[in-house]
């Protein structure tokens, strides 16, 4: 069979929404084809489907809007909740 898989995740120094990056990977059998990272803001293709993809997405402002709502949604909210955690018991 065939494995299509997506990776998201928050890379984060402290709470600051500015210090925080949001990221989404697209794989298919282990290959990565493209990703968004909030750093450089715009997806990023690796292979000819990839920038393809990626190409398509970087033009349709709606998703772009949404991929950036996602990092305040998905990252700040649980990140302060991490972040307050992790400081309370060390």
């Amino acid at each position: 069979g065939y494995l299509w898989h997506a990776d998201t995740g928050c890379v984060f120094n402290s709470s600051d929404l500015n210090d925080i990056e949001y990221f989404e990977i697209y794989n298919y059998n282990k290959l990565k084809l493209f990703r968004f990272s909030s750093t450089l803001d715009k997806y990023v293709g690796y292979t000819e489907f990839g920038i393809k993809q990626a190409t398509a997405c970087n033009n349709n402002k709606d998703l772009i809007a949404d991929v950036r709502a996602r990092k305040e949604y998905f990252c700040l909210n649980n990140i302060k909740l991490d972040y307050e955690s992790a400081l309370t018991k060390s």
